[in-house]
């Protein structure tokens, strides 16, 4: 039975010596374009995009086709109708290593990946024993000032400390590897560990949480790179305020606001 996240992905000649980037977006038409010229923009552009368009009711996949037409590596553009950031991730992840992918990676629609992004996820994951790789994430200096991103610090950082002594990540509980705070929108990871645990939940966010929990089951080959650095968007911290971010990012959901910030 065919997996529900795979596309008759075609064979790319060169795809095991690429680094696969999956960007995916729902309605992301107006921060999307930042998103890819910061991927254009990249010192190594040894790159395939994936964008997946995950039930988008506006220009997103337009916009990652005009992208497409200059773009200075591969573009895929994907449509995924199931709406939720785990189904649209696994399907171009999947997508990836159908057409022969060994090195992946993600990014968000609203993110900015810092010039050294891909260079430095190749560099972890071509590393003897590399499994999943994490990287550090910052807020974007275009939607706060100092206030703003020194709260998105603390809210981070916080997240950090809440998932290292929640008693349920503990590894008494199987875990093969401690909690070491993992954000999806700046991750590695190789085909094979990608799919030896699974591949990412097929659901809305949250979904993160439960990838590295699926991996630290797996194998405790989870490291950081500290070349990996992507700016993220504070638009959260502003439609739901100091605490109704924290509870989001300390796994409290998003109390009477919906899931999406916009």
């Amino acid at each position: 039975m065919a997996h529900p996240g795979v596309h008759h992905a075609p064979a790319v000649a060169d795809a095991a010596d690429r680094l696969w980037v999956i960007v995916p977006a729902h309605d992301e038409e107006r921060r999307l374009p930042d998103t890819l010229a910061a991927l254009a923009a990249q010192h190594d552009t040894r790159i395939v995009l994936v964008v997946v368009d995950n039930a988008s009711t506006d220009g997103t996949a337009a916009a990652a086709r005009d992208f497409a037409a200059d773009a200075p590596f591969p573009v895929h553009v994907l449509h995924e109708p199931d709406k939720g950031v785990g189904c649209a991730v696994d399907t171009g992840f999947r997508y990836a290593i159908a057409a022969g992918a060994r090195l992946l990676a993600r990014t968000d629609a609203d993110c900015l990946p810092r010039p050294g992004w891909t260079a430095g996820a190749r560099a972890a994951l071509t590393t003897p024993g590399a499994g999943l790789v994490c990287g550090r994430i910052l807020a974007r200096r275009d939607e706060h000032g100092p206030l703003g991103r020194a709260g998105f610090r603390v809210l981070v950082a916080l997240a950090a400390l809440f998932g290292r002594l929640r008693p349920a990540h503990r590894r008494r509980h199987g875990y093969r590897a401690p909690y070491r705070m993992h954000a999806g929108n700046n991750m590695a990871v190789t085909a094979d560990l990608y799919t030896a645990v699974g591949g990412m939940p097929r659901r809305p966010s949250p979904t993160d949480r439960l990838f590295l929990n699926r991996v630290r089951r797996h194998t405790d080959r989870i490291t950081r790179a500290r070349g990996m650095v992507v700016e993220n968007s504070t638009r959260r911290l502003r439609a739901y305020g100091l605490l109704g971010t924290a509870r989001w990012y300390l796994d409290r959901g998003p109390g009477r606001l919906g899931e999406d910030p916009r």
